[in-house]
């Protein structure tokens, strides 16, 4: 028998969250991202759940390629655009979109012959101080892109360092949307601004296009659950308990003893640990449920192993079922006690760990 941990994926969650995010914004495109594997889901199943979006977006050239020989015929946007300016013919002959936003890029797409044109979106530093040009030159490197024979259509885009708190005091979401519009006034093109937190709490900020991420997988980017957004979970990980030990005051459990029972407890081990993607720092009490009961993580985390308290759960023993995050419990409730987010958590399942699929919704 397989070791009973087992990430399931559910497809018709990741169809139900992307028509959220497209209600969110009934006038607008979608494109959803599937960078990271599809955050850890199957770049496959991401474009399987994700077929009624208008366009998929993705950071890895050779994944971009791949999804078109899956058969995805419509438009493929690359994030952070090429890299080298050998991506370049692998772009082209794909017909792949791609973000440009810096003048080495635009130095490479300026030098190359390519056999068909591409459709370029021109990215915008709105405040974010992670890639793009600065807003005072948009216009400049918009018409050096117009003036190069291989560039067809021209797009805009930015991102939001604070949607999911649009009154940031050091950058308000309102200054990073006004930044863009300056900077693209007057210039003909899609826009696209909107990430999981602004579709989902700002439709003031949808344009031609938005591109949801996180949301589509069950997660939230705010402090909302995101159950209250209509979302529901694509990943569960579950496992089993395969081994239960009863302890009394004075005992220690795991690495280091740093858990050290106050009374009489019943321990369980589960088939998961650091080595499958659940965060080693997770600390005590970072929530989990045995046989639906809702309980907590007792000690550290270990490389396959994690240990649970048992004691609240009457029914529980060698077999029973663990949910360690997904249906019933958030992967948001779990990072946070882990001190990270729900995407992190989601794009670090292991290898190992296997998947398999469900249709729940």
């Amino acid at each position: 028998m397989p070791r009973p941990l087992l990430a399931t994926i559910d497809i018709a969650a990741m169809r139900h969250n992307l028509r959220v995010a497209k209600n969110c914004a009934p006038h607008s495109r979608s494109l959803a991202v599937v960078k990271a594997n599809a955050y850890g889901h199957g770049l496959e199943r991401g474009m399987r759940g994700f077929a009624e979006a208008d366009g998929l977006g993705l950071i890895e050239v050779d994944n971009a390629a791949h999804l078109r020989q899956l058969g995805w015929q419509k438009r493929i946007l690359l994030l952070e655009g090429f890299f080298d300016a050998t991506d370049l013919q692998t772009i082209s002959v794909h017909q792949i979109d791609t973000v440009v936003h810096c003048v080495e890029q635009l130095q490479m797409l300026e030098k190359a012959r390519l056999d068909a044109k591409l459709d370029v979106h021109l990215k915008i530093n709105s405040g974010m101080n992670r890639l793009g040009f600065m807003p005072a030159v948009c216009h400049d490197i918009y018409q050096r892109l117009r003036a190069i024979p291989a560039v067809r259509n021209i797009s805009f885009i930015t991102h939001f360092a604070n949607a999911e708190n649009a009154a940031n005091a050091n950058l308000p979401l309102s200054e990073q949307l006004q930044r863009f519009q300056t900077a693209t006034q007057g210039l003909p093109g899609d826009r696209c601004l909107s990430n999981s937190a602004a579709d989902l709490m700002h439709p003031e900020c949808a344009a031609d296009w938005v591109r949801p991420g996180v949301m589509l997988y069950g997660g939230t980017p705010a402090d909302t659950p995101a159950a209250a957004f209509g979302l529901q979970p694509a990943m569960t990980l579950s496992s089993e308990i395969i081994g239960i030990q009863h302890i009394v005051a004075g005992d220690a459990v795991g690495y280091g003893s740093s858990f050290v029972a106050s009374g009489p407890m019943t321990i369980g081990v589960v088939a998961c640990g650091y080595a499958d993607g659940y965060p080693r720092h997770a600390p005590s009490g970072t929530p989990v449920i045995v046989d639906g009961v809702r309980t907590q993580m007792v000690g550290r985390v270990s490389m396959d192993m994690i240990t649970v308290d048992l004691t609240p759960v009457a029914t529980a023993g060698v077999g029973s079922q663990v949910i360690l995050w997904g249906r019933g419990l958030p992967v948001d409730e779990v990072a946070s006690a882990a001190g990270t987010v729900g995407y992190e958590l989601m794009c670090a399942i292991a290898p190992r760990v296997r998947i398999v699929e469900s249709e729940n919704v």
